[in-house]
């Protein structure tokens, strides 16, 4: 799978996900820090990229829906340290192997994932 690292994320996330296989690119390496989220998410659609991202605001599914999407992935987490974040991310990466994520928005959380979009 194809995945986009939001600047608010750690590296890891993209290593992590290449070393699972994926293509992880991050806003870092294509030098897109500071475009406006709306910018952000055509430019996934257009690299059929998943969005993997803190930025809350991509949960709006009024906003944001998911079946129009490539697929985004939020991590909704109190606690945001570096260490916390590529933990709990190991989780994700457990479950793009069970869990279909194309044209679907993942809320991960720190004790639940909720999974909104083709299947509801």
């Amino acid at each position: 799978m194809l995945f986009k690292i939001d600047e608010n994320l750690p590296i890891e996330i993209a290593e992590l996900l290449s070393r699972a296989g994926h293509d992880a690119k991050t806003i870092h390496e294509q030098q897109l820090q500071g475009i406006k989220d709306s910018v952000l998410i055509k430019k996934c659609d257009s690299e059929n990229r998943i969005l993997v991202t803190l930025d809350t605001d991509f949960s709006d599914i009024r906003t944001y829906p998911p079946q129009e999407h490539e697929g985004i992935i939020v991590l909704k987490l109190g606690n945001q340290s570096k260490k916390h974040v590529v933990e709990l991310f190991q989780t994700v990466l457990r479950l793009i192997k069970k869990e279909p994520i194309e044209k679907r928005l993942w809320i991960v959380e720190e004790t639940v994932v909720r999974i909104r979009g083709e299947d509801e």
